[in-house]
């Protein structure tokens, strides 16, 4: 300022010279393009979330997942699985362009591409819209990635017999165990025949149900021995006549102790 010469401002353009209160905008002027988080939106997505809890609930309580017994090291011929939602990449394993040599493009590369993907995919496609037509990137990737995952786990639990699996690992309480002579001629032809599948206890394995509990006679045994029965293939017993009655003999008295 300068004497007699009147007064002079200098401005700041970082500071707007209007004025605008803080009051969020009137949605009503975007009829379908925008809504406010609170309360609309919010509740909109906590009852599409209760509905998926509640039929996940019910599908867990009328169909529950079957539990094994508890790890036994000592068993070699269990065959151990994941948990059913990584079965897609248990199933990704078993197919050649992802194993044996190439197992790091199944446990790493092909993975990590994916999920990638995924997380690269609304940066990919910004398009305005909201609706599926409108955003072909984000939501063909998505579906492709549901579909491979949906496929895969069925390929994979479609091949194991569950019910089985389940019955052959349950836990078995003390005092249905049966005493088995370990010293016996019959135990050690059972041990040379028949323990890798049906386990040295007699409780089965991943591979075969259990001897214990079973009500057949000594000639079905030495029969199903011989012929197979069910998924167990023929000529499984590789002993003489006089083993082959000896190892009947063995599995119908430990079934004589229940």
């Amino acid at each position: 300022m300068h004497k007699g010469k009147g007064m002079k401002f200098v401005g700041d353009s970082r500071i707007s010279a209007e004025r605008k209160p803080n009051i969020p905008k009137d949605y009503s002027e975007y009829p379908g393009r925008t809504e406010a988080f609170w309360p609309n939106f919010l509740l909109k997505e906590w009852l599409a979330g209760s509905v998926f809890l509640v039929g996940f609930l019910c599908l867990t309580l009328a169909h529950p997942s079957p539990l094994e017994g508890m790890a036994d090291p000592t068993d070699a011929g269990y065959i151990p699985l994941p948990d059913w939602y990584f079965l897609f990449l248990y199933e990704l394993l078993k197919y050649d362009f992802a194993s044996g040599p190439y197992i790091l493009f199944g446990i790493l590369i092909i993975p990590g591409l994916a999920f990638g993907g995924l997380l690269l995919a609304p940066f990919l496609d910004k398009g305005p819209g909201r609706r599926p037509h409108q955003r072909p990137v984000a939501v063909g990737m998505m579906l492709i990635a549901l579909v491979s995952v949906v496929w895969l786990t069925y390929e994979s639990a479609s091949h194991v017999d569950w019910e089985q699996r389940a019955e052959a690992n349950k836990p078995v309480p003390p005092s249905e165990q049966a005493d088995i002579d370990t010293e016996s001629e019959g135990y050690a032809i059972f041990e040379n025949n028949c323990m890798s599948c049906h386990g040295e206890d007699l409780q089965g394995g991943a591979a075969g149900p259990p001897l214990i509990g079973i009500d057949r006679s000594a000639e079905e045994i030495k029969d199903i021995a011989q012929n197979g029965i069910g998924s167990m293939p023929p000529d499984q017993f590789t002993g003489s006549d006089d083993e082959l009655d000896q190892l009947a003999e063995f599995i119908v008295s430990v079934n004589e102790q229940e």
